[in-house]
């Protein structure tokens, strides 16, 4: 819709990935090369983490891509197979005839003769697991066992796990230590970063055939790398709805208004401006809380004073001078915070303040 708008030749930030368009920065070139790196090393299992969105699907096509011939991949997807299927599952992307009914026994020797036959050959066979935090701890420890499959001097299996954070949870659990021994090489994709999303939506406009000025303002960026939190897939579609808003409004440059807009748009947007809203009622009742003591300490403080005899009041005055100015002084930082948190709802209370206060 809004491509000839902006002399783009297709659409610059389709969420399916595509490895033409594969963007190197934020680390992610550098983690493609050291996986390429560990994989034609042949040894142990590599473990890749990193949040829902970050960019582990497009990681894992471009090593289809780009590994050497002399390795060979097959691509397990479904997360919730079961531990008695999965042998079964791998030897059918291998395409292997099995026999009918074939025991688990069965279909682990006719896999060893495969990546045997594979080994002289000269051939070495990978297996790319995905969404691997969803498999059940049964499963992992099956495959697990595949990497006992060796020569002498070689593993027959290469296994590459692909998840989310919550992999390494299951990891971090007893029952499964053996396959985290396992574990030769371990690597983590990290949220892009402010000047790294910029880098990126204009290396996918220079994709899509654009040539001009970044068409997003700097503030707007800010604004995409604050609600994205630096996820890819979340800047994708920010940035996508954001280009139609501008379109929509007959301007040639994105600007916070139309990235706003994209945000209220989209379901983790709405999601996350909830979650605000929420913090923001805390925060006022804190306040409001924060804001009675105040005023009850300063009535206790009153009275005190109230409640001393005239004759005594010179001499108590004299001893007790310091002691009501450090009282005032309380009462005066207890206000300053409530007002602060009434005016200021999503900043946290710094832990240096609530010790001077508490």
């Amino acid at each position: 819709m809004y491509y000839s708008h902006f002399g783009l030749k297709e659409p610059p930030f389709k969420i399916t990935p595509n490895t033409e368009v594969f963007y190197t920065g934020g680390n992610r070139g550098a983690v493609l090369d050291a996986l390429i790196y560990a994989i034609n090393s042949g040894e142990g299992i590599i473990k890749v983490v990193g949040e829902v969105g970050s960019g582990k699907t497009m990681l894992c096509r471009m090593l289809q891509t780009m590994l050497p011939e002399k390795i060979e991949s097959i691509y397990l997807a479904n997360p919730s197979v079961a531990p008695e299927d999965v042998l079964h599952a791998i030897a059918f992307e291998l395409q292997l005839k099995l026999p009918k009914n074939a025991d688990r026994l069965k279909v682990m020797q006719v896999l060893q003769t495969h990546l045997l036959a594979r080994h002289a050959a000269g051939k070495q066979v990978v297996i790319f697991v995905e969404e691997a935090q969803g498999m059940p701890l049964a499963t992992l420890e099956e495959i697990r066992l595949l990497s006992n499959l060796e020569t002498k001097h070689d593993k027959l299996l290469q296994i590459v796990l692909f998840g989310q954070p919550e992999l390494d949870e299951n990891l971090n659990q007893a029952n499964i230590r053996q396959l985290r021994e396992r574990i030769t090489h371990s690597f983590n994709l990290v949220p892009l970063q402010t000047k790294e999303i910029g880098e990126y939506l204009i290396f996918r406009l220079r994709a899509a055939g654009y040539f001009g000025p970044h068409l997003f303002s700097n503030t707007a960026i800010s604004k995409i790398a604050t609600s994205a939190e630096g996820l890819v897939r979340r800047v994708n579609i920010l940035a996508d709805k954001s280009l139609l808003a501008a379109f929509a409004d007959n301007e040639y440059q994105v600007t916070p208004k139309h990235v706003q807009a994209a945000i209220a748009d989209s379901e983790f947007g709405a999601e996350k401006s909830k979650q605000q809203a929420k913090q923001s009622q805390v925060f006022m009742w804190v306040a409001l809380l924060v804001l009675g003591l105040a005023l009850g300490y300063a009535a206790s403080h009153w009275q005190q004073k109230q409640a001393i005899p005239s004759a005594q009041k010179p001499e108590i005055a004299e001893l007790s001078l310091h002691q009501k100015r450090l009282k005032l002084q309380k009462i005066r930082m207890l206000i300053k915070l409530a007002l602060q948190l009434l005016l200021q709802p999503k900043q946290a209370i710094s832990a240096r303040l609530r010790k001077k206060i508490f």
